[in-house]
């Protein structure tokens, strides 16, 4: 856990301005929120297109376009909150001592961030610094500057997407950190969503005050690893490096890598019975143990009974909202409270045996676009192997050492392009080369079902040649230099990282951005989740090199299928259909690596698109304008 020291004034006194951003429906809510500030400093704004699609975006415009001429610092509140008492004296106090941060007065029970507030309440931090995902805006403060440029922002790079993430991105251009208040002194009301958010069910803050307390230290407490239940799933937030990306990874995952597992299982295991279901009390407990094992790296002392009864009775809720009714939710707080109380004491004192050390095959992954070779680097490395990315081309003696190449596949050139790879693993006499290639080199194959007996010559479509090149140009490479080569036809990827031309990662965006999802009924879709793909990866490498080439996927969806799920997980959107339907492309059989080498899909795929999705949305944030370079298959 890294601290920041912030105890710098401001050259002058804090003058205040702010706006309610709100709906004509709701005006008399918003207009009683704006006179709780007795200065009267706090203007409501309203949608200017109040018919138009429900989103936060337009209001928003308008309420950080209405900063005082003379304000150093500029509040903007949704219509539906709550306020703690001594509020607006609060937000002077901490204007004063944090001139240049933005600050957020809330964290949801849902988000990543409600997660990192959880963690900095247990090891005693009034303040944390929001983790990368989307801003929270349901009561957010900007310095004036900042506030006043956020509109032509938006104006500019908003292109439909969540006022939120637009506001991440923004934050992020002009290098302001959000922090935000432990516990938070807004929270959510009860009241539906009006721009379209009521789908994610009930929502709070993850801890909440009703009282406003001056604040004895503005030290901003930011933890490498944040632990987080979401949409069902355990899961931990991993920072490598002060200022590197975040990885986000399953929590039995992480705790494998400290050597905790084996613990955490046996612990739950003893633990007493639970009125939960078997995977939520497992889910549940992961998360707790894990939030353990973090804050007694950082904190000597428990946290006090009461913190960690209020911090715990969120956990449930925030990870199930979108799936149980509130009052559901309600009845569900008092054992996962009880459960993750047990674990969260576990976890503090478990001890770390410290992962074994990789000692299988050195693996180094090149090729791709964005972050998804790292990704897939990542989780060979925890399947045992030694394992690294290389981003760009190999330079002179990198892949000395290495037994095995696994080449992410992309026709048409750039750093770390196939060429490259093979001549440097060629002189560094590697013992094998696994091509991941593409399902594309079955486009316009007239077969109802393919497998990899269906291409045996150059394909006619243009899409399907370039993917037979490349599979071509590492065959013949094989056969010169006496290198084992095997290739794996992959269905579209989907997971973190996967910049891809497929239907899911184009379909997600669209919906992110609010554009019609394109349907062509006739097709049907294949998809591999990410931790499949390593999977059949780590086959290919355990067995000997024999069969050539091996078809992958995880399942098949028509086109209405995969369209609900992308709804479902991202943003429910309008449907078109197609008017010329497009290259007919066969469902792969993958009886051979099935029968051949045992492998099987295993992996939840809601969990790899909900990872794409949210990857999308929340961890691009440097590609402001959009998806970038969409078009490569791996």
């Amino acid at each position: 856990m890294d601290s920041q020291n912030h105890t710098d004034a401001t050259s002058g006194p804090v003058r205040l301005s702010g706006a309610v951003m709100t709906h004509p429906k709701r005006i008399d809510a918003a207009r009683l929120l704006a006179e709780a500030d007795t200065a009267g400093r706090v203007r409501v704004v309203t949608d200017p297109e109040p018919e138009g699609p429900p989103t936060a975006l337009r209001s928003a415009a308008l309420a950080w376009d209405s900063v005082a001429p003379d304000a150093t610092h500029h509040l903007v509140l949704q219509d539906d909150v709550v306020l703690a008492q001594g509020f607006f004296a609060y937000a002077e106090q901490v204007a004063a001592a944090v001139p240049g941060e933005a600050v957020a007065f809330y964290a949801g029970w849902e988000g990543r961030t409600g997660a990192a507030m959880r963690l900095a309440a247990l090891a005693g931090e009034q303040w944390t610094y929001a983790i990368e995902e989307h801003a929270p805006c349901l009561a957010l403060m900007l310095p004036a500057q900042a506030a006043r440029g956020y509109t032509r922002f938006a104006a500019e790079h908003g292109i439909g997407w969540p006022y939120d993430v637009v506001m991440q991105r923004y934050l992020n251009s002009l290098e302001v950190p959000i922090r935000v208040s432990v516990p938070s002194t807004v929270d959510h009301s009860e009241v539906p969503s009006i721009a379209g958010n009521s789908t994610h069910g009930w929502r709070q803050a993850a801890l909440f005050s009703s009282r406003a307390v001056v604040p004895t230290t503005f030290d901003c407490a930011q933890f490498a690893v944040v632990p987080f239940y979401q949409y069902g799933d355990a899961r931990t937030a991993i920072r490598h490096g002060k200022d590197a990306e975040w990885e986000y990874l399953e929590t039995e995952r992480y705790l494998r890598r400290l050597g905790l597992a084996e613990q955490c299982r046996t612990a739950f295991a003893a633990a007493p019975p639970s009125s939960l279901s078997g995977q939520v009390a497992r889910a549940v407990w992961e998360t707790a143990f894990a939030m353990g094992v973090v804050v007694a790296a950082v904190a000597a002392e428990p946290p006090a009974e009461e913190v960690a009864r209020a911090v715990m009775d969120t956990l449930g809720p925030g990870g199930l909202c979108e799936d149980f009714t509130a009052e559901e939710l309600g009845e569900l707080i008092p054992p996962v409270r009880e459960l993750a109380l047990a674990a969260f004491a576990e976890g503090r004192r478990a001890e770390r045996a410290g992962a074994e050390p990789a000692d299988g095959a050195r693996v180094t992954v090149t090729g791709g676009e964005g972050s998804f070779g790292r990704q897939l680097a990542g989780l060979l490395g925890d399947l045992g192997y030694q394992a690294a990315h290389l981003p760009d081309a190999p330079g002179a003696g990198q892949l000395d050492g290495t037994g095995y190449v696994v080449h992410l596949g992309s026709p048409g050139s750039g750093p770390g392009s196939l060429s490259e790879v093979l001549s440097a693993a060629g002189r560094s006499q590697i013992e094998r080369l696994v091509y991941v290639g593409s399902a594309e080199v079955y486009r316009g194959v007239d077969e109802q079902f393919v497998t990899e007996a269906s291409v045996t010559e150059p394909p006619s479509d243009p899409k399907a040649l370039g993917w037979w090149h490349e599979e071509e140009r590492c065959r013949r490479w094989g056969a010169e230099s006496g290198i084992e080569v095997q290739v794996l036809r992959s269905a579209e990827p989907v997971g973190p990282g996967v910049l891809v031309g497929g239907a899911a990662a184009e379909w997600m965006h669209r919906a992110w951005t609010r554009r019609s999802l394109l349907l062509d009924k006739s097709r049907r879709h294949q998809v591999v989740d990410y931790r499949d793909l390593a999977g059949a990866i780590d086959a290919v490498l355990s067995a000997p090199a024999g069969q050539p080439v091996f078809n992958i996927a995880s399942a098949a969806y028509t086109e209405e299928e995969l369209a609900e799920l992308v709804a479902l997980i991202a943003r429910r959107t309008v449907w078109e259909e197609l008017p010329q339907p497009g290259v007919r492309q066969g469902v792969m059989a993958t009886g051979l690596i099935e029968t051949g080498l045992r492998w099987r899909a295993s992996a939840p795929l809601h969990e790899g698109l909900r990872a794409l999705a949210q990857w999308l949305a929340c961890d691009t944030h440097d590609a402001i304008t959009g998806l970038p370079q969409l078009g490569s298959n791996v």
